[in-house]
């Protein structure tokens, strides 16, 4: 189930919060619940990229990005990512959240956000999120300009680039094993 009272308590927790201006991250608090947990007692992997949202939401609040979103119509969506997990986040852990923008190509936004305890880095997430319109998917630097700021993205750093050129050799849609193919709808 999705944390509708924990998302609804960031968003207001951000509601007096200063505004970020472009490179700044949004830093948040959070404690990890019973319902966090896998059979192992521990952060759920799934469970860590849904509480990544109660991260990057409230930075995209910040940031001024929503009524600007709204205004024009636009919607923002995940459009991959990939995940490091590390350290153990265990039941009633209390941990750091550290969301970011990045950079923007021609496509996607790049967020990069992470799980902290203490000094010790859990999680590392690099997402990417397309702004998505009836037409479909609009230019990062069209939001840029629509938010009043420089439409031109800062430098992604090398491995963020190079995320980005794997990923491009990556099939899709991906080739169904032969033995899986029978159990596929026709």
């Amino acid at each position: 189930m999705y944390p509708l009272f924990r998302f609804a308590k960031e968003m207001v927790k951000v509601r007096g919060a200063p505004a970020l201006a472009p490179g700044q991250a949004h830093v948040s608090t959070h404690l990890c619940w019973p319902w966090d947990l896998d059979p192992w007692i521990e952060l759920n992997n799934g469970r860590t990229l849904t509480l990544f949202d109660l991260g990057r939401i409230p930075m995209v609040a910040r940031s001024g990005l929503v009524p600007v979103l709204r205004r024009q119509g636009w919607g923002l969506t995940v459009a991959g990512n990939t995940t490091r997990y590390r350290r153990r986040i265990r039941m009633f852990d209390r941990f750091t959240m550290i969301s970011q923008i990045i950079g923007w190509d021609d496509r996607f936004l790049y967020i990069e956000q992470s799980m902290w305890k203490g000094a010790e880095c859990c999680n590392h997430m690099l997402l990417r999120a397309a702004i998505t319109s009836s037409a479909g998917i609009v230019p990062p630097a069209r939001l840029a300009e629509a938010a009043g700021r420089d439409p031109a993205s800062p430098p992604l750093p090398d491995w963020v680039l190079g995320w980005i050129a794997a990923d491009a050799t990556r099939p899709w849609p991906p080739e169904v094993p032969a033995a899986a193919k029978a159990h596929l709808p026709a």
